[in-house]
C-alpha cells in the first residue's frame, strides 16, 4: 500500500485546517477516497467517515440541490491507518429531489453505509422549536484544557479533534429546560475552529455532520458517565455509533457557534437512543439529529 500524501495525513489527524478533515479524493466518476483520523483507539471516528460519504454524495449532485437529509449505519470499526473508499451509486435525479447510496469500504468490507436526499429549494411557510435561553460560548470554559490535565496522552492522539472547539453549558446553568426523569439530556455549543468557505453550503453541511458525531451517542450514557472529554476517571461503559440520522431546516455557517441540544429518551437492550437539535446564535433551528449508539457495561466483561 502507498503511503498517505501530506494533505491526506493532514485529512487524517494533522493540527490543521477543519476543511482538510473534509477532503477527499476522485478516483473515477463514482468512486473516492479519503482518510479518517481515530476517534477511539484504532477505530476511524464514524463523523469523519459521515461527513467524507455525503462529501462523495455531494459531489455527484448539480450545484443547484442541496443535501436534506442523510441516513447511515456504522457496520464496522475503521481503521484510520489505511484509506477508506466511497462508492457513490446514483440512485435517483427527479425534477425537485435526487437520491444518492455510498457504501464505504476498507480492503473490499463494506464498513459503512450513507443514503442522502438532495432537493431544490422552494418557498414554503416555516416554523421551529424556541431556542432555549442558555449562555453564550464566551462565558464557558474550554473543555479541552481540563481533557488535557485529565490525560494528556489521550488529548496528544486526538489532534484531529483539536481543529474543532466546543464548550459544555453546565447542567444547573440558567435557561436551561428543566429536566425530565429518565430523559438525561446536555447542550454544548460547537463549531468549526478555522474559517470555512462561506459560499460552499455542501462543506458547511458535511462539517455539520462531522461536529453532531462528537456529542450525541454520548447523550444515552450521562447517566452513568460524563463526555469523554469532560472524564477525569476511565470509561465505565463501551460506546459505539450504531446508526446516524440528519435533517438539515435551513441554511448555516458551521464555523460559527451552533447550540447543539441533546436529549436521550431510552435505553435498554446494550442500545441507547438520543436526539438532537442544532441551533444558530441568532435561534433558528438550522438541523435535528437522531443517533442509536451500543452501550455496554465494561465492568460485565471483566
Amino acid at each position: 500500500m502507498s503511503e498517505p500524501t501530506e494533505q491526506q495525513t493532514q485529512a487524517a489527524g494533522g493540527i490543521g485546517p477543519f476543511a482538510a478533515l473534509l477532503q477527499i479524493e476522485e478516483l473515477d466518476k463514482n468512486l473516492f477516497r479519503g482518510w479518517c483520523h481515530a476517534g477511539a483507539p484504532m477505530r476511524a471516528f464514524g463523523g469523519q467517515v459521515a461527513a467524507q460519504a455525503l462529501t462523495a454524495a455531494g459531489r455527484t449532485i448539480d450545484r443547484g440541490r442541496a443535501v436534506h437529509s442523510l441516513h447511515s449505519y456504522f457496520l464496522r470499526p475503521g481503521d484510520p491507518t489505511r484509506p477508506i473508499d466511497y462508492e457513490v451509486d446514483r440512485v435517483r435525479d427527479g425534477m425537485s429531489y435526487a437520491t444518492r447510496r455510498v457504501t464505504a469500504l476498507q480492503s473490499g468490507q463494506a464498513i459503512f453505509t450513507l443514503s442522502a436526499s438532495f432537493k431544490h429549494p422552494e418557498p414554503a411557510e416555516s416554523r421551529q422549536r424556541t431556542m432555549p435561553a442558555v449562555p453564550a460560548p464566551e462565558d464557558l470554559p474550554d473543555p479541552f484544557l481540563v481533557w488535557e490535565r485529565a490525560d494528556p496522552e489521550d488529548y496528544a492522539r486526538a489532534d484531529g479533534f483539536r481543529t474543532l472547539q466546543m464548550r459544555f453549558i453546565p447542567p444547573d446553568a440558567p435557561g436551561l429546560p428543566a429536566a425530565v426523569p429518565g430523559v438525561p439530556q446536555q447542550f454544548v455549543w460547537l463549531r468549526a475552529g478555522t474559517p470555512l468557505p462561506p459560499d460552499d453550503q455542501l462543506l458547511q453541511v458535511c462539517a455539520l455532520t462531522y461536529l453532531s458525531d462528537l456529542t450525541l451517542a454520548s447523550t444515552a450514557t450521562l447517566h452513568l458517565q460524563p463526555h469523554r472529554f469532560q472524564r477525569t476517571e476511565p470509561p465505565e461503559v463501551i460506546l459505539a455509533s450504531l446508526d446516524h440520522a440528519m435533517w438539515f431546516h435551513r441554511p448555516f455557517r458551521a464555523d460559527e457557534w451552533l447550540l447543539f441540544a441533546q436529549r436521550s429518551p431510552s435505553a435498554s437492550d446494550g442500545r441507547g437512543l438520543a436526539h438532537g437539535e442544532f441551533y444558530s446564535r441568532d435561534g433558528m433551528l438550522v438541523a435535528s439529529a437522531v443517533q442509536e449508539a451500543l452501550v455496554r457495561d465494561r465492568r460485565g466483561l471483566r
